[in-house]
């Protein structure tokens, strides 16, 4: 079964007080079942202690980020089996903001998709392609290429772990968005993707979400789309009340 998701991604935002503060505000609002699965993405800092508060409850905890490392001498860095360890679920991969700005391709990606899948995280894996790929109409040829550069070496069973995230990078904190129509016209291409490279059914299971510039204004529209499974949240994830809001969308 498809699951429908709203994950949250913090980014570099929110002291571990703060990110304390909102996790507990969020929970005590969704005391109730809601009719999606809930993920809040935290820096690495917070993600032990925001585990363990949400823990019992409805809210899941994904990581930003892990190393293509296993362990070893690597300064700074957190590895899969380190999230894993803090009571954390998912790991968000490929973000447009880690390609671009830490240099991360389809190689690095990769080897962290496999570590994160082998100490059981589920990667939420975002692909998306630049404004002036949309402009020059090469979407369809980006999100291909960064399917089958990182994730489409794995196994359909190893596949079914993954939740995608379509993130046009030129909707992210711009404000821009793409219309509901565009969001639907490239989600069912991605899903066109996946049934022929691992079969209808699988294709028929996967969570696909959009991430850019969803808010509490316009989600309910996106996710009235059939192929459109959630959202992926930045800024409007750290405000309590309006993550709910797109929570309600569903």
């Amino acid at each position: 079964m498809r699951k429908k998701i709203v994950a949250g991604n913090w980014k570099m935002n929110k002291t571990l007080q703060e990110g304390v503060a909102l996790a507990t505000e969020l929970k005590s609002m969704l005391s109730s079942k809601p009719n999606c699965e809930v993920i809040i993405g935290t820096p690495f800092i917070h993600l032990a202690t925001v585990a363990e508060l949400v823990k019992g409850s409805v809210i899941k905890v994904a990581a930003e980020n892990c190393a293509d490392k296993e362990s070893g001498a690597f300064t700074g860095e957190v590895s899969a089996a380190m999230v894993k360890s803090t009571g954390a679920d998912y790991c968000i991969l490929g973000h447009s903001e880690r390609r671009a700005y830490y240099h991360e391709d389809y190689a690095i990606l990769k080897e962290k998709v496999l570590l994160a899948l082998r100490n059981g995280l589920k990667p939420i894996f975002c692909i998306g392609e630049l404004k002036e790929e949309r402009e020059a109409g090469k979407q369809n040829e980006v999100v291909k290429a960064q399917l089958e550069g990182s994730v489409f070496n794995l196994s359909a069973e190893e596949f079914s772990n993954i939740v995608l995230a379509y993130e046009p990078v030129w909707a992210i904190g711009t404000g821009l968005t793409a219309t509901s129509d565009q969001a639907e016209e490239i989600h069912a291409y991605i899903r066109s993707l996946i049934a022929a490279k691992y079969g209808k059914q699988v294709a028929e299971d996967a969570t696909i979400l959009y991430g850019g510039s969803c808010n509490d204004k316009n989600a309910k529209e996106l996710f009235s789309k059939p192929d459109v499974d959630g959202g992926l949240i930045g800024g409007a994830s750290l405000v309590a009340e309006k993550f709910k809001a797109i929570i309600d969308a569903f």
